[in-house]
């Protein structure tokens, strides 16, 4: 546990990651949501390390306890920092796991390194593999939503993410089970961000195409969504992504919200089981 440097620096200073290192075995690097941090996997770390798997969690830069820079949001800068963290812990066969916009970091990642010294992929939520409608991307979200949601945080950052955070896990039909208390320490969590950097990363999960990247997933890849998402919707990223990867196991998770890893726990962590072992 502790920091590593990246290669990047703003100015003369590193620009360092935060991480969480468990277990022995197989290693797994789990990458978190915008705009939350490694701690959304608290419920996914113990099984897995029981499990007989290294387990890595980190922070994305800009966010929880990572280096926040003011620029460095794009999804080849994040793909470079992924990199940099697995170098710098010498890790083989990695499992790459990424929830919505970590999601993206796979996909970049793959499409940047190959797949190597990559076993297994695992998208949950992902913002893969468009959402941005486009002449050749229909059914995509329209991108005059994410300017609004970048409006919504220039004005109230406090505010926005009060609502986003309840909309993330539907708290309004899901309150039992998930408690008003899991959604303000997300909220806690959400503000411990870089307004910069949640900003700056909506322009990177909404306008990114990876399209491209996922040409190159040539290993077994689980897509893990739930049905009621209303955040990264099923129809827009998660069927898309299973249509385009040949060798992907698709888990739909009935009533599923956005945020699986807060409501479904136990079906997330079943599912990522039974694809891992």
């Amino acid at each position: 546990m502790g920091l590593i440097n990246t290669n990047s620096r703003e100015n003369s200073t590193k620009v360092s990651l935060y991480y969480e290192d468990y277990g022995k075995g197989q290693p797994i690097i789990l990458i978190h949501g915008w705009p939350l941090s490694h701690r959304m996997w608290d419920a996914q770390i113990e099984i897995l390390v029981e499990a007989g798997f290294r387990v890595i969690v980190y922070d994305r830069r800009g966010f929880g306890q990572s280096s926040k820079p003011y620029s460095g949001y794009t999804y080849n800068t994040l793909a470079n920092d992924l990199n940099d963290l697995i170098q710098t812990l010498n890790l083989k066969k990695v499992i790459l796991c990424g929830f919505s916009m970590g999601g993206g970091e796979v996909a970049r990642y793959i499409g940047k390194y190959g797949t190597d010294n990559v076993d297994k992929a695992i998208l949950i939520g992902a913002v893969t593999p468009f959402l941005k409608e486009t002449k050749n991307n229909k059914n995509g979200v329209d991108e005059s939503v994410f300017q609004g949601m970048k409006e919504g945080i220039d004005g109230d950052r406090a505010g926005f993410f009060k609502d986003f955070g309840k909309n993330f896990v539907s708290f309004d039909k899901l309150q039992d089970k998930v408690s008003l208390a899991q959604v303000e320490l997300n909220w806690s969590i959400a503000m411990q961000a870089s307004k910069k950097a949640t900003l700056d990363c909506v322009d990177a999960f909404g306008l990114t195409d990876f399209r491209e990247d996922m040409k190159s997933f040539d290993i077994p890849t689980l897509i893990v969504h739930g049905d009621s998402d209303q955040i990264v919707p099923f129809e827009v990223s998660g069927k898309k992504a299973h249509k385009l990867l040949k060798n992907s196991t698709l888990r739909i998770i009935t009533d599923g919200p956005h945020g699986l890893s807060f409501t479904h726990p136990d079906e997330l962590n079943t599912a990522i089981l039974e694809f891992i072992k």
